[in-house]
């Protein structure tokens, strides 16, 4: 393709690098990171090389994606990639797993939500005359009443500078958890299983939704003033999260040793550092969950004639009616590490795996000639794919022990 169609690679306006690194390290550090201590606990010492070959990997589909953007400066997002690569039928999938990715992550941040508010006051509990809801079911309800009025900003240009903490959140979180570990009497003694081959699929489905940021490196290159220093932007932010989701998963199995769910649970309430990171987790669905529900209602909106489209109380009804579908889930399901386990397991596979390289391969037209690189994508996809099959079995035996 010639170099007049190639986007400019310096603009004149845009993120410099530091804004483009903290954005693209917060859009991969997120609730994976209560998880890593249950996945290290379930995979053991060595299941560590897996997650070092889960950011290697979706750091190179990362590259990927930003040479898919380079051949066309039409393309803009995830969903132009894969219009260019496939058309529409590969616009539909992109936009299918993206939109059930976000709900499903939803789910879990109402789970998350009513989990820690449960660990921070067990005893409570709503009664309504015979009726009496128990205080995991409450609080998943008064999340609930929490979220609603975030619900009901159509403009989330507010929210969005709030989300802009997560990056800081997750750090204090990591540091909240190992100053109780340290200095809260429970110390680092949980040795813990060098390997552990029955757990391996829930270690690997739940180290690869570590790094479910894919559908946001393109607009984090596209909107850089350098584009030739996003590949350092990337590098950086992996480093930055690999760092800190193994000293997470680290810390965490060396104090509690076999863990079955998320750290929080696990810290005692009594000490300063667990107030600090259980509260400094309840803030995330507050702050985050109108903005992941955010492109599944646009899509909703969008399929609406033009009539109702943009009628303001027809959009506050979709945000309304997501909001009550996720409780009732979150009500139904309350099992965190399952959730996580099936998202990374199907959906991340998906967009951090497989489609980076089909869509490579098929606009740099690999499929018409055998060489080694198109082993290596084959190989990336059989990865990802044993990888979600033996996931998604796993998250579904565990889920059934547990109902």
């Amino acid at each position: 393709m010639g170099n007049e169609l190639k986007a400019p690679l310096i603009q004149t306006k845009g993120s410099g690098v530091l804004k483009a690194c903290f954005n693209a390290t917060n859009a991969f550090l997120g609730i994976g990171l209560l998880t890593v201590p249950y996945a290290l606990s379930s995979g053991g010492w060595l299941s560590l090389t897996l997650f070092l070959s889960v950011a290697a990997i979706t750091f190179y589909t990362g590259i990927l994606l930003k040479r898919c953007m380079d051949t066309d400066p039409s393309i803009k997002s995830y969903l132009d990639i894969a219009d260019c690569a496939f058309g529409a039928k590969g616009r539909i999938t992109v936009l299918i797993n993206m939109n059930s990715e976000c709900y499903l992550v939803a789910v879990g941040l109402l789970i998350l939500e009513s989990d820690n508010l449960h660990k921070l006051f067990p005893d409570f509990m709503i009664k309504i005359g015979t009726l009496v809801i128990g205080g995991r079911e409450s609080f998943v309800i008064i999340t609930g009443l929490v979220i609603l009025p975030t619900m009901l900003l159509t403009d989330l240009s507010l929210l969005s500078y709030v989300s802009a903490t997560g990056v800081f959140s997750c750090l204090l979180t990591v540091g909240s958890i190992l100053s109780v570990g340290a200095f809260g009497g429970v110390g680092f003694h949980g040795r813990g299983a060098l390997l552990n081959f029955d757990g391996l699929p829930t270690a690997v489905s739940l180290y690869i939704v570590c790094f479910a940021g894919h559908v946001v490196i393109p607009s984090v290159y596209s909107s850089m003033r350098d584009r030739c220093q996003f590949s350092k932007v990337l590098l950086y932010s992996f480093i930055l999260t690999a760092i800190t989701y193994m000293s997470m998963a680290t810390v965490g199995y060396l104090m509690y040793g076999d863990i079955e769910t998320q750290i929080t649970l696990y810290l005692p309430t009594s000490e300063i550092g667990a107030k600090i990171a259980i509260y400094t987790t309840l803030l995330i669905p507050v702050t985050r969950y109108a903005l992941t529900v955010t492109p599944v209602a646009n899509t909703i909106e969008g399929g609406l004639s033009e009539e109702y489209r943009n009628w303001r109380p027809v959009r506050l009804l979709i945000r309304i009616g997501l909001l009550v579908s996720t409780l009732i889930i979150a009500y139904l399901f309350p099992y965190f590490e399952n959730l996580v386990s099936i998202i990374g397991s199907i959906f991340v596979v998906l967009a951090s795996f497989v489609l980076p390289c089909l869509c490579y391969m098929k606009i740099f037209g690999l499929y018409k000639n055998f060489s080694y690189k198109r082993i290596g994508f084959a190989g990336i996809i059989v990865f990802g794919v044993v990888a979600g099959v033996l996931g998604t079995y796993s998250s579904v035996v565990d889920f059934m022990r547990n109902v």
